[in-house]
């Protein structure tokens, strides 16, 4: 299974990010996961105000090391 780990800075303070995971619920591999994932950033970004997406990856959901 595989996650959307995003890495998200806040807008008014740009030194402060965060990572966050987003979890599919689909079975698929890494290609379909980054053609698949974008739709998945508009509403985290309505969830998530003030904060801005700086970067993603798609990686395994039991990935412990964010």
């Amino acid at each position: 299974m595989l996650a959307i780990i995003l890495s998200a800075c806040l807008m008014k303070d740009p030194n402060v990010c965060r990572e966050y995971r987003i979890q599919l619920q689909e079975q698929m591999d890494t290609v379909s996961c980054t053609m698949y994932a974008p739709p998945y950033f508009v509403p985290w970004s309505e969830e998530h105000p003030g904060w801005q997406i700086k970067r993603w990856r798609c990686a395994s959901a039991a990935e412990e090391d964010i």
